[in-house]
C-alpha cells in the first residue's frame, strides 16, 4: 500500500506552521506542506491520508478552494482537520460539508493534544484499505453528512451531490455498494441505475434505493428496477448498519 501523508494546507508557510509539522515529523507521521491553491492539493491528491486546514496569519482560503475542497474530501473518502480562531472556523461554515470535519483546533494549538489525534487519525486511516466501501448518492448535504457519520467507523465512504456525480466518481473508482437516491432533480435515481447497468464497467455494481417514500405503489416501483433492496430515509442508525452488515454477510 502506498505511503499516505497528512497534508498541511496553509496560506502561508509561518514559523507556528513549522513547529506544527516538526511536530508531526518527531512522533514518525509523514507529513507535507502545501499551499491551499487547486492545483497544488490536485498534485498530492493520492498521497493524502487526511487534510490539515491552518488558518492564521496567511489569512483564510478563497471558496473556489474550499469548494474544491468539498469536492476531493468526499470522492476521496477523507476528512479535515480544521485549525483556526474562532472567526475562521465559523467562515467554513456552509463552505465545507460538516460531516467532512474531523475536528477544529483552536489557536494557540495545543501541539501535544493536535499531534495525539493526528497519530490515531493517521492510524485509522491506514487500516480503512480492508473496509468495504460505500458510496452514498444524495442531492440533500445534510443527508449525506448524516448517514456518512453512521457509517464511516465500518465503511468506506464516499459521497456524490448528484446522479451525475455519481456516474463522473465511478468512471474512475470502484464501490462494493450503492446507495442511491431515489427522488433526485435532473437525473433521478433510476436514470442513474440504467446508465450504470448500460456500462460493462458498473453494470454489477450492487445498488440499494434510499426513498423517502413507504407507500406501497412507491415501494413496487423502485422495486421494479430491481435493485439490491431499497431503505427508508426515516431508517435508524442501527437498522441502517445491520441491513448493510446482512448485505456483505450475504455477499460473502
Amino acid at each position: 500500500m502506498q505511503e499516505k501523508k497528512v497534508i498541511v494546507l496553509g496560506g502561508k508557510q509561518t514559523f507556528l506552521v513549522r513547529v506544527l509539522i516538526k511536530k508531526l515529523d518527531e512522533n514518525k507521521i509523514p507529513c507535507q506542506y502545501i499551499d491551499w491553491n487547486i492545483n497544488d492539493i490536485s498534485t498530492v491528491r493520492s498521497e493524502a491520508a487526511f487534510y490539515v486546514l491552518y488558518m492564521g496569519e496567511g489569512g483564510v482560503p478563497a471558496d473556489e478552494v474550499l469548494h474544491y475542497m468539498n469536492d476531493v474530501i468526499s470522492e476521496d473518502s477523507g476528512v479535515l482537520v480544521v485549525i483556526g480562531e474562532d472567526t475562521d472556523i465559523a467562515y467554513l461554515g456552509g463552505k465545507i460539508l460538516e460531516g467532512l470535519i474531523y475536528k477544529s483546533f483552536k489557536r494557540p494549538v495545543d501541539n501535544e493534544a493536535f499531534v495525539t489525534m493526528a497519530g490515531i487519525l493517521y492510524q485509522k486511516t491506514m487500516e480503512c484499505g480492508n473496509k468495504k466501501s460505500i458510496l452514498v448518492v444524495d442531492d440533500d448535504p445534510s443527508y449525506l453528512s448524516l448517514v456518512r457519520e453512521w457509517l464511516k467507523d465500518d465503511y468506506k465512504v464516499y459521497m456524490a451531490a448528484s446522479g451525475m456525480n455519481a456516474i463522473k466518481f465511478l468512471g474512475k473508482n470502484k464501490v462494493d455498494l450503492i446507495l442511491l437516491d431515489h427522488e433526485m432533480p435532473v437525473t433521478d435515481g433510476p436514470k442513474v441505475l440504467e446508465m450504470l447497468r448500460n456500462d460493462p464497467e458498473t453494470k454489477d455494481i450492487p445498488v440499494m434505493f434510499l426513498t423517502g417514500k413507504s407507500d406501497r405503489d412507491s415501494v413496487v416501483a423502485v422495486l421494479s428496477l430491481k435493485p439490491e433492496g431499497y431503505i427508508l430515509k426515516t431508517v435508524l442508525k442501527y437498522e441502517l448498519l445491520g441491513t448493510l452488515k446482512d448485505f456483505f454477510a450475504k455477499k460473502g
